[in-house]
């Protein structure tokens, strides 16, 4: 049996590469770039994913999978959120969001803990379900390493210990798989697709 397709509402590579691997037995496409996505003016990292997935499902007619995530700062009280790719305006570059993010945080005091939290939204014929994913840690003083993207050099997971104080952006893929926010979303996406498969099979 082929493995089943879904459309992965996005055109950004890194993403499409990431839940790529973290998915195995699971083929995504790439958003058609025909395919016009709506505002992403929900008001919550579940909110915005499902907007995203519900558009690819009505435009391809096709299962679809949308991811939503950012990273909390405790200092900022809970930002940027949902505003991560938009932090330092429209069209901002990860560095220039990552280096406003580092900013505010330094002027705001010496809480340095900060969240990664991913929410991905599954819109298939069985209908709409949501898989949440944290990664608790701490932002480096500067970015440090070449992998990863968005805040990934500035954000050092507590889940990997105390005396190893490497960021997300210097991790190998699969260690930053292990204990992302994106790869814990998907590993609950991929408990259900697989359930859901059983359950049709018999």
């Amino acid at each position: 049996m082929a493995d089943p397709v879904y459309i992965l509402a996005t055109r950004n590579e890194h993403k499409l590469r990431e839940l790529a691997e973290i998915l195995p037995g699971v083929r995504l496409h790439p958003l058609p770039r025909e395919v016009q996505v709506p505002p992403e003016d929900g008001d919550s990292f579940a909110a915005n994913a499902l907007i995203k997935a519900r558009a690819a499902r009505a435009a391809t007619g096709e299962a679809a999978i949308a991811d939503d995530s950012g990273i909390e700062a405790s200092a900022l009280a809970g930002r940027p959120g949902i505003r991560s790719a938009r932090f330092a305006g429209e069209g901002a570059s990860d560095e220039q969001n990552l280096e406003k993010l580092l900013g505010e945080v330094a002027a705001a005091g010496e809480d340095r803990a900060a969240a990664y939290v991913c929410v991905i939204a599954l819109v298939d014929a069985r209908g709409e379900r949501t898989f949440e994913g944290r990664c608790e840690g701490q932002l480096a003083a500067a970015p440090r390493g070449a992998g990863g993207f968005g805040y990934d050099p500035a954000f050092v997971p507590n889940d990997t210990g105390p005396e190893d104080q490497r960021t997300m952006a210097e991790l190998s893929a699969a260690e930053k798989h292990a204990i992302s926010h994106r790869g814990r979303a998907a590993r609950r996406l991929a408990d259900y697709l697989g359930g859901a498969e059983r359950g049709a099979a018999r």
